[in-house]
């Protein structure tokens, strides 16, 4: 195994500035912020992408080579910018981390794994469909809709008031669980912030 592989960060979200507060995009807003601590800024590329090309951690510390992405494409097309990209920069499964909403587990709540089902998460149906389950994924919790909503009426919501107030909490906390992850390993990470 060549040392200085990269690793494929993908913010799952849908592109648009319409989109840009919504439940579905905490994806984008992780990889937004894993941007800035990285120090650079997103290119477009020829996969319907935006990325990021840099390293993970203190400058000069020689972390970890990363690519952080944002699909352009809407969120249940995701498969084929992720596996363009997994292609393009030779990322196998078991480098790519995908981050994603989540509307299973509580609002704020994180759980990594690797390997899994999509439950129903169409940005999910699509990298699985593209390139199979065994990707690690971050889970990003938005919580259940209330009463009878349509759950993609609730997930093309920005976040409530009293949620937005503790967002910039837990996206830096997701960014640091990703970090976790590529630095640590999985067991590490998991044991550090699956709550």
């Amino acid at each position: 195994m060549i040392v200085d592989e990269p690793w494929l960060i993908v913010g799952l979200g849908n592109p648009g500035p319409q989109y840009a507060g919504n439940r579905h995009n905490v994806g984008f807003m992780t990889a937004d912020l894993l941007a800035d601590r990285i120090g650079g800024t997103f290119k477009s590329h020829k996969a319907r992408a935006m990325v990021l090309e840099g390293r993970l951690g203190a400058p000069g510390a020689g972390g970890p080579r990363v690519v952080v992405a944002k699909p352009l494409s809407f969120m249940n097309l995701s498969g084929g910018p992720v596996s363009a990209l997994c292609a393009f920069y030779r990322v196998p499964p078991d480098r790519l981390v995908v981050i994603h909403d989540e509307l299973d587990i509580g609002y704020g709540v994180l759980r990594l794994k690797r390997g899994g089902g999509d439950n129903g998460h169409n940005g999910l149906k699509s990298v699985t469909a593209s390139l199979g389950r065994d990707y690690f994924r971050i889970r990003f919790g938005v919580g259940r809709p209330p009463g009878r909503m349509d759950v993609a009426a609730y997930v093309l919501r920005d976040f409530a008031t009293a949620e937005r107030k503790e967002l910039d909490y837990f996206v830096d906390r997701a960014a640091d669980a990703t970090e976790a992850l590529v630095t640590q390993g999985l067991e590490r990470a998991q044991s550090a912030y699956n709550s």
